[in-house]
């Protein structure tokens, strides 16, 4: 299970241990084995579609420091533009990670291809065999239904579980005209967040409360008895003034 812990202060900890919770399903108390700060593997897709230099500074900057804010953990970078490329994968040293993330260029190409770059991301995510993952996709525009190929489609991304989390730069006029967005269609339908953004000094904050949200995660680990599918099981904290928030059970 993957939850965030919060103690008497209102604030997030990962100061906690195995016996701190108690997990239920139905009415049924489960084992828990161990509990460890979350270190899922996370990919990173950049918008590197033609036209976005100035906003791809911005991005490349930001992302390097989100890297560096979410602790030991493998981490990929991919981009976007058609066709979109992996430049690093889990396997990847962290420096050599980054040395690839400030080497990304504008494409070509203005199309972009999140579905095609986030299925990608899925199936390597899917090697690592992590129970949990996410993927972090940084835009600078929104991206319309209609330019994505006919085989793409979301059902290998809802399939892998991985959650997708947007930030999204767009005009100020677009706060209110809400134009059609396929990138928010992707977070909303995975759970994750759809972060807009309107300038691109606001790439680093927005990043930056992601790294924070990410790196207070737990990971915990319970028995779970045959036939169980874990769909109702919940979660509770005995540490005194605290409280938990779970955030999923893996499939």
């Amino acid at each position: 299970m993957l939850a965030t812990a919060i103690d008497r202060t209102g604030r997030p900890t990962v100061d906690v241990g195995a016996d701190d919770f108690v997990i239920e399903e139905g009415h049924d108390e489960r084992e828990v084995l161990s509990v460890r700060v979350a270190d899922y593997p996370i990919a990173i897709l950049i918008d590197n579609g033609a036209s976005t230099d100035t906003a791809l500074a911005a991005i490349r900057q930001a992302a390097a420091r989100f890297i560096t804010r979410i602790g030991q953990r493998p981490v990929a970078v991919g981009t976007l533009a058609d066709p979109p490329q992996f430049v690093a994968d889990f396997d990847d040293e962290r420096a050599y990670v980054l040395e690839r993330l400030n080497a990304i260029r504008s494409a070509p190409s203005r199309t972009l291809r999140p579905l095609s770059a986030v299925t990608r991301a899925a199936n390597m995510i899917a090697a690592t065999e992590s129970p949990f993952s996410v993927v972090v996709v940084i835009s600078a525009r929104p991206v319309d239904p209609e330019e994505q190929a006919a085989n793409e489609r979301f059902t290998p991304i809802l399939e892998s579980g991985a959650a997708v989390h947007v930030i999204a730069l767009r005009s100020a006029d677009s706060a209110s005209a809400e134009p059609i967005d396929l990138l928010r269609a992707l977070a909303d339908q995975t759970r994750g967040q759809y972060v807009p953004i309107y300038a691109t000094a606001s790439y680093g904050i927005a990043l930056d409360r992601l790294a924070d949200t990410l790196a207070t995660q737990v990971m915990i680990d319970y028995m779970v008895p045959a036939g169980s599918s874990g769909e109702d099981a919940k979660i509770g904290i005995r540490v005194p003034g605290a409280k938990v928030v779970g955030l999923g059970v893996s499939k």
